[in-house]
């Protein structure tokens, strides 16, 4: 299935049965957020799409923004917990155990930046998950990346979801 069906397909879901948008945007926003998984699934650019979406949907977009931030936050909870308890060990895990490289880059961002990598990190590609997973590796202190990971989440979900929430309806009046 190639990335347009997928979210083609998301995108019919969500206006057949507006009730499942905020859960689908937080599956996807986690998935996009949590190490490992984030290298397979292409949310990003389905969440851009959604976000064209919501000009002409029912479901209010601070709903849509608030289930995108907390699967955001909750994904990169996840990575750094599992950074955190098994260490050195995600290393041997697929992909970094193919892909090591991601790990190196990922460790030298943060040991470069610290906490403000727990929050440029996230809209960086690969980094968005692997630089929390570092930061669980290197026992950074939970509460300064929590508060770095919360705030990244909330401007990211409102820079995937609102350009096409408010700027389609701009751009579409604007060419009329």
């Amino acid at each position: 299935m190639s990335i347009q069906e997928i979210t083609r397909w998301v995108s019919e879901l969500i206006n057949q049965h507006h009730y499942w948008a905020a859960p689908i945007v937080f599956l996807l926003a986690f998935g996009e957020s949590l190490a490992f998984l984030s290298l397979l699934l292409p949310a990003t650019v389905i969440l851009l799409a959604l976000g064209a979406l919501l000009a002409d949907s029912v479901v209010p977009f601070w709903w849509l923004w608030a289930a995108a931030s907390a699967g955001a936050w909750l994904g990169d909870s996840v990575s750094y917990w599992l950074g955190y308890h098994f260490k050195d060990r995600v290393t041997k895990w697929w992909p970094l155990s193919r892909k090591p490289w991601l790990l190196a880059r990922g460790h030298a961002f943060f040991e470069r930046w610290g906490t403000l990598s727990i929050f440029f990190g996230r809209f960086f590609g690969p980094l968005r998950a692997i630089v929390p997973l570092v930061g669980g590796i290197c026992a950074m202190p939970r509460l300064p990346f929590q508060v770095a990971n919360l705030a990244s989440a909330c401007v990211w979900a409102f820079a995937m979801l609102a350009p096409g929430a408010f700027a389609m309806p701009w751009l579409m009046a604007w060419l009329d």
